[in-house]
């Protein structure tokens, strides 16, 4: 199997290499994006399938890798929306981005909602397509400015209604001062990359500034999200507040 990494010593770190799974039921658009992530030297190919099942199959194999997955969201048996939360169950570092077409913002926000980091479109040029992943793994989020403001107005609608803004926020504050010993749940180094997260650093950013290797970042970041049932940075920093692990500033 190809390796994630390559360069000295076994698991040598001078060159990251990004496993791709690509699921479009279109003959001529699953080629299309295959050959855009193949001409991409920091990007593998793990797959181009056009259904569910066998994005299951692939996703479901334990001796499989995927870092990303690029899916359509129509598919002949089924919704891409499983396929991505299929993904971030077995593979919970998989930094899903879907295909779209232009005005399909709606299925665009629900894909969002399942655990997606943005999308592409399906005109982008193929040089786009694999610039826009390796934005993506360096902490980007492809998201459009209208997209971002529906998902931020979809979050403030779930926050109670009846107080001002100011007094959720300054409840949450004292939720803090309850629940910090919620920290616990995460050890040291998790908090801190947490933290980082949550202030908007990229992966490589967290690793320059901790002295650590990328690799070693996401191993922390899939340990937290697992202890944190979260599968997306978004997710992570939402829940972590939300238990009292990160501060909301006053």
């Amino acid at each position: 199997m190809l390796g994630r990494w390559f360069g000295a010593a076994d698991r040598g770190e001078t060159l990251s290499v990004w496993r791709v799974l690509i699921v479009e039921d279109d003959p001529q658009m699953l080629a299309f994006f295959a050959a855009s992530v193949q001409r991409s030297p920091e990007l593998a190919l793990v797959g181009s399938v056009g259904t569910v099942a066998q994005a299951r199959a692939i996703l479901g194999d334990a001796s499989q890798v995927v870092d990303v997955l690029l899916t359509d969201l129509g598919l002949p048996d089924g919704s891409g929306l499983e396929v991505i939360r299929y993904a971030r169950d077995c593979h919970p570092a998989c930094e899903p981005l879907v295909i779209s077409m232009f005005g399909d913002e709606d299925n665009v926000l629900a894909s969002i909602e399942a655990g997606a980091l943005g999308y592409i479109h399906k005109d982008a040029a193929p040089d786009d397509i694999a610039k826009t992943i390796l934005e993506m793994k360096t902490g980007a989020s492809p998201i459009s400015p209208m997209i971002a403001r529906r998902v931020l107005s979809k979050y403030r609608s779930m926050q109670p209604k009846s107080l001002p803004a100011h007094v959720v926020i300054a409840q949450a504050a004292i939720k803090t001062e309850v629940t910090g010993a919620d920290k616990s749940i995460l050890s040291p180094r998790e908090q801190e990359v947490l933290e980082l997260i949550a202030r908007g650093f990229s992966y490589s950013e967290i690793a320059a500034q901790k002295g650590l290797s990328v690799h070693t970042v996401q191993t922390h970041i899939k340990s937290l999200y697992g202890k944190l049932e979260v599968h997306s940075k978004m997710e992570a920093v939402l829940e972590g507040t939300r238990m009292g692990l990160l501060r909301q500033p006053l």
